[in-house]
């Protein structure tokens, strides 16, 4: 461990990293330690990081404001796929470890770091998201993974060994939950969580909106605008990226929408449940949709929904930097440039309802769909297409008499 002089930190100020700055050094004869944390969106957690980063042992924190290539670079790549992992999960945590990741990796270059750290457990999906970026980046980097190595077992001997070095925490053994907040979502995992039977005590955990039963007994309307597939507005105003999604997220999370329980498939073999929070994502991924219906052909959309799977995995399980997800994310691209229009939308306790859509590259034709008259579709022209169509199953019938 000598030959480790120098080590960079994924820092969040939480609980597993606010240990493993001391752990460090008492492991790695007194190594330099500089911390950097990444601002995706969390807001709060950031007060005071500089302070008790210094006071636990680094020499220095970085804070890195990375919520606009966050948005732009990995959210709306991501939403323009249609990208959800197992049906639910609008990957919140799974694309902000590539956009950390990537910075941390040239922060250590930039300091002459002999390796970086993380403070994933090695029972997550984030241990492999974070070290799949490190290695496209800096192949030859040594990874420091203090949960894969040390002897602690558990989140509350975690707690025991700050309180033994006087490492400030902002959690209690009532409260540990274990949290990611970013500007997309807030996941919560951990405690009575950990039993799927066990409703989530919601009054206790939502912090980004509230449940259903307490949003507002009259809805809300909202319109969010896109072009090529890029939310750019909410209800006229045009806004960036993070302005946008953190609107959005204030307008859901008052109507309790976008909250998640789900159980879903780790990428390292196991179960684990969560609860997420995800009210403007929710909200764009909805309207995303609604667009794409008037906007795409049939057969574009239906291919797209495969590859939209494929996509998700790709994301939740590390792969961003691949040629692979760069090639999906090309034909992606190509299909989004008719996706630009309105979609107007009803928000009501907990439910995101359809309201109106409209698009200068709308496909659908009033005319040909109507059910009065109409002097474009000749009916009849059904009769051949419909033989022609099922002429193997008739022929297939045949053969069996």
């Amino acid at each position: 461990m000598s030959e480790i002089k120098k080590v960079v930190l994924a820092y969040s100020g939480g609980l597993d990293t606010s240990i493993i700055i001391p752990w460090l050094k008492e492991n790695y004869e007194n190594c330099e330690v500089i911390a950097v944390a990444a601002d995706v969106g969390q807001g709060g957690e950031l007060d005071g990081l500089h302070e008790k980063a210094k006071k636990t042992g680094a020499s220095k924190l970085y804070i890195e404001d990375l919520k606009a290539e966050f948005v732009n670079d990995f959210v709306f790549p991501t939403l323009k796929a249609g990208a959800v992992y197992e049906n639910r999960y609008l990957l919140g945590t799974s694309f902000a470890r590539p956009v950390i990741a990537k910075r941390i990796v040239e922060i250590a270059k930039a300091e002459g770091a002999d390796a970086i750290c993380h403070g994933c457990t090695g029972k997550g999906n984030d241990q492999v998201r974070f070290e799949l970026t490190i290695k496209a980046f800096a192949p030859e980097m040594k990874i420091i993974a203090p949960w894969r190595i040390w002897d602690i077992k558990s989140r509350e001997e975690e707690i025991e060994y700050a309180e033994k070095r006087g490492v400030p925490l902002n959690i209690t053994r009532e409260t540990n939950y274990s949290k990611d907040k970013n500007l997309w979502h807030l996941s919560h995992e951990g405690l009575d969580l950990e039993e799927p039977e066990n409703e989530p005590m919601y009054d206790k955990i939502l912090e980004l909106g509230v449940s259903p039963e307490q949003a507002p007994d009259k809805p809300c309307y909202v319109t969010v605008s896109f072009e090529k597939g890029i939310p750019t507005a909410v209800d006229g105003e045009k806004l960036d990226g993070v302005s946008l999604i953190a609107k959005l997220n204030e307008i859901g999370g008052k109507h309790g929408v976008g909250i998640a329980d789900l159980v879903e498939n780790r990428l390292v073999g196991m179960k684990s449940r969560g609860v997420y929070e995800t009210p403007g994502g929710s909200i764009l991924y909805h309207a995303h949709e609604v667009l794409e219906t008037l906007c795409l052909d049939r057969e574009t959309m239906h291919y797209k929904q495969q590859l939209a799977l494929k996509f998700a995995d790709m994301v939740y399980f590390g792969q961003w930097y691949t040629p692979l997800r760069e090639a999906l994310s090309a034909f992606v691209d190509s299909t989004q440039k008719t996706v630009t229009g309105d979609v107007k939308l009803k928000l009501y306790k907990g439910n995101i309802i359809n309201a109106g859509v409209s698009s200068p590259y709308s496909l659908y034709s009033e005319e040909f769909a109507t059910f009065d008259g109409d002097e474009v579709y000749n009916q009849k022209d059904a009769e051949g297409f419909i033989n022609l169509f099922g002429l193997p199953i008739k022929v297939r019938a045949l053969l069996d008499k």
